[in-house]
């Protein structure tokens, strides 16, 4: 039996090799509202079926769905697709709204479908590396994390005539970490089984680009269940040079990401040097034998699917949870709490910092605690 899939958004292009990688699945269709990207695209991957308008591509016999559109249509598009029977991918973020991630996460237990979103970069190599040595206790409990989405993204707030795109409004109209999944997601996997407690954002106001109600660097901090912290920094208007960086202590040691200028992804472990004042950092690529075997094995094609090759092992993960009954590996209560730190940023950015809790997403959720408190 073949599984045909139906994609959303250029995007999700990226997605096209792992589907095709595997001969229980096949691309079916494209859906992209530009007429000439349309036909140009499902020329090039070899789509036979393309479509105009989303609804009527779920009409159709597929049985999945990739959803990446404009963040502000994934819970609707999603909670389409899943009531239509369809599978779902959706990119991040989940949603746009606290009402709708109760929506999502009861849409998807009433569907039994599976949903996954593609948080890639949990699948970075680099982070996939750290979470196998945090798996084997290389670096003892580990207590502290940092991540960072630094990206000047200030001509992404226009269309070329001129006037306002989506992301004018949906990412730089709104205040706190309104993007911190590519940040925070990493981290959730390095402190497995933990949860994010409480929410504090603070903003440093609006300097390089006044006319956005996005301020210029908002700094999170996460208060975990089990009291650990972990520290956002989400920057998509500073003029400067892009990076995505992480970093974990833990009881035996530490690691650090690259900042640039030939930096590399580095690590020190308790034992290296005879004193922590002599301590040295050392390479991560010392350690490459925790990357996982899939990515080891992997073809050029494959890792150049997007991301360094995260867009390719995403879908393998999503197909692993449609054929097996396995679990998505990013399904839709950690995509709810994942998201819902942005929302509750928000909140916390506009009221001083003010500590805010989080839900705690889980399944068969009640009603009396889908709420914020204040």
């Amino acid at each position: 039996m073949t599984i045909k899939v139906g994609i959303a958004g250029r995007r999700g292009l990226n997605y096209w090799l792992g589907f095709q990688s595997d001969p229980r699945f096949r691309v079916e269709a494209f859906c992209e509202l530009d007429e000439a990207v349309l036909q140009e695209d499902a020329a090039k991957f070899g789509i036979p079926r393309s479509y105009r308008i989303y609804e009527d591509m779920l009409q159709s016999d597929l049985d999945a769905i990739v959803v990446a559109t404009p963040m502000q249509l994934h819970v609707s598009q999603t909670i389409a697709a899943l009531d239509a029977g369809k599978h779902v991918l959706c990119e991040v973020t989940a949603g746009v709204a606290m009402d709708e991630l109760w929506w999502l996460q009861e849409s998807v237990e009433r569907s039994g479908k599976v949903y996954m979103m593609s948080e890639n970069a949990c699948y970075f190599p680099e982070n996939q590396i750290i979470a196998g040595m945090v798996r084997d206790g290389l670096f003892g409990e580990a207590y502290f994390g940092e991540g960072e989405y630094l990206h000047d993204i200030r001509h992404l707030g226009r269309l070329p005539g001129g006037k306002p795109s989506w992301r004018s409004y949906w990412q730089l109209g709104k205040r706190g970490a309104f993007y911190p999944t590519h940040s925070l997601g990493p981290l959730m996997k390095w402190f497995e089984g933990d949860a994010v407690r409480s929410v504090s954002t603070f903003g440093s106001g609006w300097h390089a680009a006044p006319e956005y109600r996005q301020e210029d660097t908002t700094l999170t901090v996460c208060r975990l269940e089990s009291g650990k912290l972990i520290k956002l920094r989400i920057d998509c208007l500073s003029p400067r040079p892009k990076n995505a960086y992480y970093s974990l202590q833990g009881t035996k040691g530490c690691y650090e990401a690259p900042r640039g200028l030939g930096d590399t992804h580095k690590i020190w472990l308790e034992g290296m040097d005879a004193s922590a004042e002599q301590a040295n950092w050392r390479p991560l690529s010392d350690y490459m034998h925790y990357l996982p075997e899939r990515y080891r094995l992997a073809t050029e094609e494959q890792k150049s699917a997007g991301h360094w090759g995260s867009d390719f092992f995403i879908v393998h993960d999503f197909i692993q949870a449609i054929t097996a009954g396995t679990k998505p590996e990013i399904d839709v209560y950690d995509a709810c709490e994942w998201t819902a730190v942005a929302l509750l940023s928000e909140l916390s950015a506009m009221n001083g910092g003010k500590e805010m809790t989080m839900p705690k997403f889980r399944k068969g959720m009640p009603r009396a605690e889908q709420i914020i408190r204040i």
